[in-house]
């Protein structure tokens, strides 16, 4: 089951997300930011109430969201959570009117295969780069960016 994160699962959400940030495969995250941007979280339950993927979309810009610190656990991956997550989130996009949902990742052939397009970093607005800040491989980042564009269609 999918449903908007709670007060009671940030700590399940650190754990996950961060144990991926210990893999260099995320940025972590601090308890106290996961409680600023809560509102910005979907998260998998399985059938045992455990938390084992979660998905953040946030608003960056005029007509530009990102899709970040997704992530599901390790046993689980390749059943179709994460793509779950991911169109929940360009979803909720979309109801906010929202057309362009980019992603800076490691895994660039999963977002391809939800209709993501492979775009040059340097075309994504400044303000975006504010955690990238933070990074220890930044101004080198090695992640890739994808762009969604709903106005485009499958073909954008």
């Amino acid at each position: 089951m999918i449903r908007a994160a709670r007060m009671e699962d940030v700590k399940n959400i650190h754990a996950l997300i961060n144990s991926f940030a210990g893999d260099g495969l995320l940025l972590p995250r601090s308890i106290s930011s996961l409680y600023d941007k809560l509102r910005d979280f979907v998260v998998y339950i399985d059938d045992d109430e455990m938390l084992v993927g979660v998905c953040a979309l946030q608003i960056t810009w005029d007509n530009l969201a990102e899709i970040r610190s997704l992530a599901v656990d390790r046993s689980l991956q390749g059943r179709g959570i994460g793509s779950q997550l991911v169109r929940i989130c360009l979803d909720e996009a979309a109801r906010l009117g929202i057309e362009r949902v980019f992603t800076l990742t490691y895994q660039p052939g999963f977002f391809r295969k939800l209709g993501f397009r492979d775009i040059d970093k340097k075309n994504l607005p400044h303000k975006i780069w504010s955690d990238c800040l933070h990074c220890h491989k930044f101004p080198d980042c090695d992640e890739d960016a994808l762009m969604f564009d709903s106005s485009r269609g499958a073909e954008a």
